[in-house]
């Protein structure tokens, strides 16, 4: 998540790369043709073109709103996550007494069982994370491309490149039990098996009356509740923005781009000749405006892949992992994560 107020010029430019240099070559080449060439036959009538861009910019407007709403969703559903695992610390320590109990436990032996939920649970958001992060194939860091290489270089630049130090294998190391950590290799969504190891545990518990029915329900109740925040995550994550409808958006704003100077050529040579050389500084600008509202629309439509718009899940995962550790009283407690480069990832 991008988290400063403003972006420089320098910024802006460096996220469009090359397709700014390929705007600037193809009005330069258009003036050079139409002025030295003298090739006046390429300048069509302005209104036409005016008719595109007015098609164009609604059609970037809608994808663009389409892009937002998938990204306000995903930040929802992490929030959602954080409330719940909230409620899950605070309903573990409320609700894991001896009141019921047939044969009494010590305060070590409650808290010992509380903090092995705890740990699992912070074990899972972690996992969920990190099975959000496969990249899927209409994801850029897909694409076999300069495009992934440009991508793959943006991903360590901001953080992600955390996931390549074995993060998740130290999580499982750190609050997994080592029969677990080997049993979760065996699934292919270790995140769902996880919350099914909590219920297993629950009802382990309830059969030793720790806690009473009612407990017992509403602690599923919230395991329930991560299930349903888990399958809208991974709604968004695996079924993309209508691949037809996301990319004749990059088809009509090339084609824009590819008249748009030949429709403007010919209004500029009424200026003058001072004013003409301000032909190829002006379209390229009004070329690069619409470039740009197609790569903001493009990198927002999918939160899970790692890049400096996602959604901050990493520091999400450290706040839920503070703030339980904080509840059973636990010494060891980590840094939030820090803003790299503008992003927090």
């Amino acid at each position: 998540m991008f988290v400063n107020k403003n972006f420089s010029f320098k910024t802006l430019f460096k996220f469009t790369g090359w397709y700014l240099l390929a705007i600037v070559l193809w009005m330069s080449f258009i003036f050079f043709i139409y002025k030295y060439l003298n090739i006046k036959y390429i300048a069509i009538p302005w209104a036409s073109v005016g008719i595109i861009g007015t098609a164009v910019s609604f059609y970037l407007g809608f994808k663009n709103y389409e892009a937002y709403d998938r990204m306000w969703e995903a930040r929802k559903i992490w929030g959602a996550i954080l409330n719940v695992s909230r409620m899950w610390g605070a309903s573990l320590r409320g609700y894991i007494k001896n009141q019921f109990a047939d044969q009494l436990v010590t305060d070590e032996e409650q808290n010992a069982i509380i903090k092995k939920l705890v740990y699992r649970h912070i074990s899972y958001v972690y996992t969920l994370r990190d099975q959000l992060l496969v990249s899927m194939p209409w994801e850029h860091i897909s694409n076999q491309s300069f495009i992934t290489y440009v991508n793959t270089k943006r991903m360590k630049k901001f953080g992600v490149d955390m996931l390549e130090d074995n993060l998740l294998q130290g999580i499982f190391e750190k609050y997994l039990d080592k029969e677990e950590h080997q049993d979760l290799k065996k699934y292919s969504n270790m995140a769902t098996h996880i919350i099914d190891l909590q219920s297993q545990s629950l009802m382990q518990i309830r059969k030793n009356n720790l806690i009473s029915d009612l407990y017992h329900i509403e602690l599923q109740k919230l395991l329930n509740e991560l299930y349903s925040e888990q399958g809208k995550a991974e709604r968004i994550k695996r079924f993309p923005l209508p691949r037809p409808y996301a990319y004749v958006s990059v088809v009509f704003v090339l084609i824009f781009i590819i008249v748009l100077p030949l429709g403007l050529i010919r209004e500029f040579e009424k200026l003058g000749v001072n004013g003409s050389w301000l032909f190829v500084p002006i379209v390229s600008i009004i070329a690069w405006i619409f470039l740009l509202m197609e790569l903001v629309g493009d990198y927002s439509e999918n939160p899970f892949e790692g890049l400096g718009n996602d959604i901050p899940m990493f520091s999400l995962c450290r706040s839920i992992e503070i703030d339980l550790k904080e509840m059973i009283n636990d010494k060891d407690i980590p840094e939030p994560i820090a803003v790299r480069n503008g992003v927090l990832m």
